[in-house]
């Protein structure tokens, strides 16, 4: 299997870019908002540390950072589409700590960073959308420092009772019109309903992360299981 994100993905990000906080809000009922808060407080890193945040898109996970960590702490941002980027500067402007963010085009899968560079490696909604799952995650945790840490946010199908039948009407019914809507592209919110169906169950998401070679993996479900947040590290923590 190829290294590469397929090319469709990044054309999506890129025309869906305008309405894509929008549409995280209004999709999630403000959700994401909350889960990205959760993820980053999940974060433990000594002042001064070195963050990166792999498909950062719009910036909301590099801006919460900022937040809560201080303007202490460096943090790098990278993404495949530069609308989205165009987007995440225009937040970061508005910040005082700006200059303590940088924001890079480029891929997951070819990180442009020396190895044991960052005390932690994020990534929200973004792990999905690769196909090598196992070389992304071996990737993140070379670009990581000793005792370094791995952060991992995404979307999943709730299991029990009546809420995954209501979950996967929503899903497959709804979002996609909503998202058609406000954005204009049907395609990009049907491939996300069947994004998060093919993406592997908690258990063997985090058998990948060990298998990549990180330890003491655990992970926890969010807002019923709509969303599932895992942790790793680079060496016995």
């Amino acid at each position: 299997m190829k290294n590469v994100e397929l090319p469709f993905v990044k054309e999506m990000f890129e025309q869906i870019a305008p309405r894509y906080d929008l549409l995280n809000r209004l999709l999630s009922c403000r959700q994401d908002v909350y889960w990205r808060r959760m993820m980053v407080s999940e974060i433990k890193v000594p002042a001064g540390a070195s963050l990166l945040d792999v498909a950062c898109g719009t910036g909301d996970v590099v801006l919460e950072i900022m937040r809560q960590k201080g303007p202490t702490v460096k943090v790098y941002g990278i993404d495949f589409s530069t609308s989205m980027l165009m987007l995440a500067r225009d937040k970061i402007k508005n910040m005082h700590a700006g200059s303590n963010i940088h924001l890079v085009s480029g891929n997951a899968l070819n990180l442009p960073f020396k190895a044991e560079t960052f005390d932690a490696v994020t990534i929200a909604f973004g792990i999905r959308n690769i196909i090598d799952k196992l070389s992304a995650l071996q990737i993140f945790y070379g670009a990581l420092t000793s005792n370094g840490m791995l952060v991992v946010l995404e979307l999943a199908f709730p299991e029990k009772g009546l809420l995954p039948a209501l979950f996967h009407f929503y899903f497959r019914k709804i979002l996609p019109v909503i998202g058609w809507l406000f954005s204009k592209n049907l395609k990009a919110y049907q491939y996300l309903p069947c994004s998060v169906e093919n993406f592997p169950d908690p258990y063997s998401f985090a058998a990948t992360m060990r298998q990549a070679g990180f330890q003491d993996v655990r992970w926890k479900k969010l807002s019923l299981g709509i969303a599932v947040l895992y942790v790793g590290y680079k060496e016995n923590h």
